[in-house]
């Protein structure tokens, strides 16, 4: 009995696992789309309601399939749109404006490490050693592969708005996993699709669409000289970097934990940087590609580090037969 609990442990840690780093190429792939769009002459702000907003249509039928929710956990799904999707864009672009992008990336991407504090001194729960080293190495790789050096300068404010982004990130994989402890999570599409609606709410007071130039979509926007349409563009960044970003993301949390995910979403500025070398022609320093191996090496040893489900070892992730319970509530 202990064997075949082992197993189907292990397996759930290989799929959530899957499912972390298809989030991390998903969400790493918006970048690379929303430049051209960006450069062809709509607002950062426009281009990011826009995606949260597009999502939320696609994902309102879910919405109202899973109506339930708003009775019986509202103030998960207000947190969920308000921290998990307004708050880490809102906070990372106004941060991007007064900090340059790489440092901007390296303090938002500090939340595998504040989540591994949550867990330890909030959760009052006990972390491997090898998890803790995982994130130290996943945030020091980070800060060659967005090369912090290149262009550090100290803004007391904008420093402080990246770690904002950083804590609603927090806020975004401890939401995630949300009553898998007791086997009573919410199904995880209804949370991802009110969260985008809230989301959609609060950054439609934020960046004002109303002033967007909607005739932009309708053009071609150039990528490292070749024309693309804006509309496909548009259509990747909801669809994929949006939607299946989200969902695999917050399954994937509770296959595994708050704290291993996060590192294993550190992947996402490796994805994005490489995608900007390959699709964009900004190519990549050796720092970088170096930076982007220690990253790896991170997440794979914060990850591995974690024991099968059923196992009594010190972990950084939630209870273990609880969690194999919510994964069959939330098929």
């Amino acid at each position: 009995m202990h064997t075949s609990e082992s197993s189907r442990g292990s397996e759930g840690k290989g799929v959530g696992l899957g499912l972390a780093l298809v989030s991390a190429l998903a969400f790493g792939g918006s970048g690379v789309a929303a430049k051209p769009l960006i450069e062809a002459g709509l607002d950062p702000l426009h281009v990011v309601w826009l995606r949260v907003a597009g999502a939320a249509l696609v994902m309102l039928p879910l919405a109202v399939r899973h109506r339930a929710l708003l009775r019986s956990r509202p103030a998960l799904l207000a947190g969920f749109g308000l921290l998990g999707v307004a708050g880490v864009q809102a906070f990372y672009f106004a941060s991007i404006s007064r900090i340059p992008v790489g440092v901007a990336l390296l303090v938002e991407y500090l939340a595998p490490a504040l989540v591994l504090g949550w867990v330890r001194f909030v959760q009052r729960r006990p972390v491997t050693r090898a998890a803790a080293f995982g994130v130290v190495l996943a945030v020091g790789g980070l800060a060659c592969v967005v090369e912090v050096w290149s262009g550090l300068s100290f803004d007391a404010l904008g420093l402080l708005l990246a770690l904002g982004a950083a804590c609603c990130q927090v806020g975004y994989f401890v939401l995630s996993d949300q009553g898998s402890d007791s086997g009573e999570a919410p199904g995880p599409l209804g949370v991802i699709a009110y969260g985008l609606l809230v989301g959609t709410a609060v950054l439609t007071v934020v960046a004002r669409p109303w002033t967007m130039d909607f005739s932009v979509l309708a053009q071609r926007a150039d990528m490292n000289g070749t024309p693309v349409a804006a509309g496909l563009l548009l259509g990747w960044i909801v669809l994929i970097a949006t939607v299946l970003a989200y969902v695999t993301g917050v399954v994937s949390v509770r296959r595994l934990s708050p704290a291993i995910a996060g590192v294993v979403a550190c992947l996402e500025a490796v994805v994005a940087t490489v995608l900007a070398w390959v699709l964009l022609g900004e190519h990549l320093s050796a720092p970088q590609i170096v930076g982007g191996a220690v990253v790896l090496l991170g997440a794979f040893i914060a990850q591995s580090s974690t024991p099968a489900k059923g196992s009594a070892e010190p972990v950084a992730t939630g209870g273990a037969e609880s969690r194999l319970s919510a994964r069959e509530n939330a098929a």
